[in-house]
C-alpha cells in the first residue's frame, strides 16, 4: 500500500469520503490532485494534507462539464505527468419523493452529476492511462446501485448506472494494464446521510438515524475512512487481479436484506 511516486486523483475531494480518499492517498506518499466544485471546500482539503506533510493542490471542476473534465485532466499532466489513481467519486444524493412525485428538474441535475460525471471522468482519464500501459478506477456507486431505495429514484438509477459503466469500461481496458472497479458504500458518517434525514424528518431527523443504525448489523453507519481504505486498497498492486467488480462496504446491510427501506444508501 506504498504509493510514493504515484499520482492519485480525486473527484469530490472537498469533504466526506473524497476528502478521506485524499487524506489516505497522502499519508501513503502519493501526490493528490482534489477536485471538486466548491472551491473553499476543495482547498480547504488541500490546505489539510500539506499541513500534514502531503503534496496536494486543488483543481475547481464541475463533473458535468467536458471543458472542465478535459481541464483537470490537462492540468494534471501539466504538473505531474501522469495518473496512477484516479478515485471518480463526486455525487449528489438529489430529494426524497416517490417516483411518481419527483421533481423533473432534480432528476436531470442527480443524472448528470452521478452519470455523465463519472462518464466523462472515464472518457477523459482513462486514454492517459492507457497511453500510459497501467492505472487504477475506482468510481463511486452505492448499495443503492445493488438494491432499492424507496424515495430515491434518481439516485437508484445513478447509482446503478456507475455500476454498468464501470464494468463495461473494465472489460474494454482490461488487456491494457488498466483496471476499473467500483465501491458500494451503505450509509456512511457523512453530510449526505444527515441531509437525507432532514430530508425525511425534518422535526425529529436524529430519529430517523437511530432507526437506520438500528437497522445495520454492526449497530452504526461506516465511516468515510472506511471506505477510504477500500478504496486505497483497490488501487493498490495488492488488487492487481481485481476489475470489474463491486465492493460492498455497507456493515452487513445488504447482507441482511434491511436496505430496502428508505434510506440513504452512501
Amino acid at each position: 500500500m506504498d504509493f510514493h511516486n504515484k499520482v492519485a486523483l480525486i473527484t469530490g475531494a472537498g469533504n466526506g469520503i473524497g476528502r478521506a480518499t485524499a487524506s489516505g492517498f497522502a499519508s501513503r506518499g502519493a501526490r493528490v490532485i482534489i477536485v471538486d466544485r466548491d472551491q473553499a471546500a476543495g482547498e480547504a482539503t488541500a490546505g489539510i494534507l500539506r499541513q500534514q506533510g502531503g503534496d496536494a493542490c486543488f483543481i475547481s471542476a464541475d463533473v458535468t462539464q467536458s471543458a472542465d473534465v478535459q481541464n483537470y485532466v490537462r492540468l494534471v499532466l501539466e504538473k505531474y505527468g501522469a495518473i496512477d489513481c484516479f478515485h471518480n467519486n463526486a455525487g449528489i444524493e438529489g430529494s426524497v419523493a416517490p417516483t411518481h412525485q419527483y421533481d423533473e428538474v432534480m432528476f436531470d441535475r442527480v443524472m448528470a452529476v452521478n452519470v455523465k460525471g463519472v462518464f466523462l471522468g472515464l472518457r477523459h482519464v482513462l486514454p492517459v492511462m492507457l497511453k500510459q500501459g497501467r492505472g487504477a478506477v475506482v468510481n463511486t456507486a452505492s448499495v443503492a446501485g445493488l438494491v432499492a431505495s424507496p424515495g430515491m429514484p434518481a439516485y437508484v438509477a445513478s447509482k446503478h448506472a456507475v455500476i454498468g459503466l464501470t464494468k463495461t469500461a473494465a472489460g474494454e481496458v482490461a488487456r491494457s494494464g488498466v483496471r476499473v472497479n467500483c465501491i458500494c458504500p451503505g450509509p456512511i458518517e457523512t453530510r449526505m446521510i444527515h441531509s437525507l434525514e432532514s430530508m425525511i424528518s425534518a422535526d425529529d431527523p436524529a430519529s430517523v438515524g437511530t432507526r437506520y443504525q438500528s437497522n445495520i448489523p454492526i449497530g452504526r453507519y461506516g465511516t468515510a475512512d472506511e471506505v477510504a481504505n477500500l478504496v486505497i486498497f483497490l488501487c493498490s498492486d495488492l488488487a492487481s487481479n481485481i476489475t470489474g467488480a463491486q465492493y460492498v462496504v455497507d456493515g452487513g446491510r445488504t447482507a441482511t436484506g434491511g436496505a430496502v427501506t428508505n434510506n440513504l444508501v452512501r
